[in-house]
């Protein structure tokens, strides 16, 4: 299954199992807090962050934690909901498609961008175009943060914390900084965590140059 109907599959996975992917996703990973902690350095208290990838909430919670300001945004309506049922803004959003313009501040470009375990989703020729749109809302020298799984191919499968099929398009270094360079950022780093196949991670930072 591939285009539109490959993603739609992929995102009515996880709308299907929202709420457990929250409650198995609960817990900060010391990876993710230290990559958080870092982030927040590069920027100053009060920087807005647009998020790709919500989930449950968790990695917005921790950076505002941190003295950021987060747009939460998810292309899967079932996370946006939950999360709005929290009494949090949240929106829907697909970035390959949708207006990334901050609503709240539409003249003003966002500071940075955060986007864990997410856009491994999306197709390999579609992830330039998402990078590329991401740079254009980024302000010039805004960092961003992503992590992918690292692999190679692309595979449907049904294990992790949904239990059901999702599309997984799998990046190595070389390849992943092609996109991203490809799409006008800056690469600082690239970095591999975890040693078992599917547990190998791609965590990037990246420049808006």
């Amino acid at each position: 299954m591939t285009g539109t109907a490959g993603r739609n599959r992929t995102i009515a996975s996880y709308g299907a199992h929202a709420q457990t992917y929250r409650d198995r996703t609960r817990a900060l990973p010391d990876s993710v807090r230290q990559s958080i902690a870092t982030f927040a350095e590069l920027l100053g208290p009060g920087e807005r962050v647009l998020e790709i990838g919500s989930g449950g909430g968790r990695d917005a919670e921790a950076m505002e934690a941190a003295g950021l300001s987060v747009r939460r945004t998810d292309v899967t309506a079932e996370f946006v909901a939950l999360l709005r049922n929290d009494g949090r803004e949240a929106d829907v959003l697909d970035p390959l498609d949708d207006d990334l313009t901050d609503p709240a501040s539409p003249e003003r470009r966002y500071d940075g961008v955060w986007s864990n375990a997410c856009l491994h989703h999306v197709r390999r020729a579609d992830l330039p175009t998402v990078l590329t749109r991401l740079r254009s809302v980024t302000r010039t020298g805004g960092p961003m943060y992503l992590s992918v799984e690292e692999g190679a191919g692309e595979e449907w499968t049904s294990t992790g914390n949904v239990e059901a099929p999702r599309l997984f398009v799998y990046w190595n270094q070389d390849s992943m900084r092609s996109a991203l360079e490809s799409a006008g950022w800056q690469v600082r780093e690239i970095t591999v965590q975890g040693s078992a196949p599917r547990q190998r991670w791609l965590h990037v930072l990246a420049f808006n140059g």
